[in-house]
């Protein structure tokens, strides 16, 4: 009798355990669920609870015309941003976090302070001096302002990584007689690689994913997947709209596999030692 309560444990703990994944994949899958079903869905009417039509009408659609020259100005955006990006913070993000700086937290938080205020009257501002500058409606004033956002996150991760590399070992090929920029390019940038990929892929994501921007800069010439969602959603094209949303949530599933293999812990909690 004394045995019962244990071997009744092992059954109720699976149970349990089942339970709380069939809760998290309904939170999770659950509104994706119903993007799936009207991108499959060629006719619905009310009261039906399932399309009465199935096919891949609107996903043959979507890689065609405009949908797939937004698909493609999204794509070379993001690459093009993400390289200017990684250019720009790398060896900044080394020079914060190696160097005794005096202001480097007013610096880093000064990164952060347009993120302090919405976006879009920081956008719609903007875009007035990019008309002055005639660089809005074209793909040139959507990358700076993705380049500008985007610039913040980048940084603060690089920081991170950077600090997280345990400065012994420059001290050590410094000792060697290897100069400052030696050690950074054979000690210090080989370790970051993972954050560097990680880091990359976050502000690809962004670029990828940045709609208000895009819109008030690069509209009506300019468009990219999310603009061209918003649009469909305005004008109740659900099909379209739902393919483009399971289009844009693919690179973000990938976010989570990526991150997973190359953000390392020491990377993240450094972000507390900024």
């Amino acid at each position: 009798m004394a045995n019962n309560p244990v071997k009744t444990k092992g059954p109720l703990r699976i149970a349990l355990r089942l339970m709380a994944y069939v809760v998290t994949l309904f939170i999770v899958l659950g509104p994706l669920s119903g993007l799936v079903i009207w991108s499959l869905a060629i006719k619905w009417y009310w009261p039906h609870l399932l399309p009465s039509e199935w096919g891949l009408f609107y996903w043959a659609k979507a890689f065609q015309g405009e949908l797939m020259r937004s698909f493609l100005n999204g794509v070379t955006i993001a690459l093009i941003v993400t390289a200017f990006v990684v250019l720009l913070s790398v060896p900044l993000a080394y020079v914060l976090a190696r160097y005794r700086i005096p202001v480097k937290r007013f610096i880093l938080v000064l990164f952060l302070l347009p993120q302090a205020f919405p976006s879009l009257p920081i956008f719609a501002n903007l875009s007035t001096l990019f008309y002055r500058w005639n660089v809005a409606g074209k793909m040139t004033g959507v990358i700076m302002i993705h380049i500008g956002a985007a610039f913040i996150y980048s940084i603060w991760t690089m920081v991170s990584v950077f600090q997280s590399i345990p400065l012994v070992l420059e001290d050590a090929a410094a000792s060697l007689g290897a100069r400052r920029i030696r050690t950074f390019f054979d000690v210090a940038l080989p370790l970051a690689v993972p954050g560097i990929a990680a880091s990359s892929l976050l502000v690809f994501l962004y670029s990828l994913d940045e709609f208000t921007g895009t819109l008030l800069i690069g509209s009506p010439f300019v468009k990219t997947l999310p603009v061209q969602m918003y649009l469909a959603s305005m004008g109740y094209e659900m099909q379209i709209a739902s393919v483009t949303s399971l289009i844009i949530t693919i690179p973000g599933i990938l976010l989570l596999v990526f991150f997973e293999r190359f953000m390392k812990a020491e990377y993240l909690s450094s972000f507390g030692r900024l």
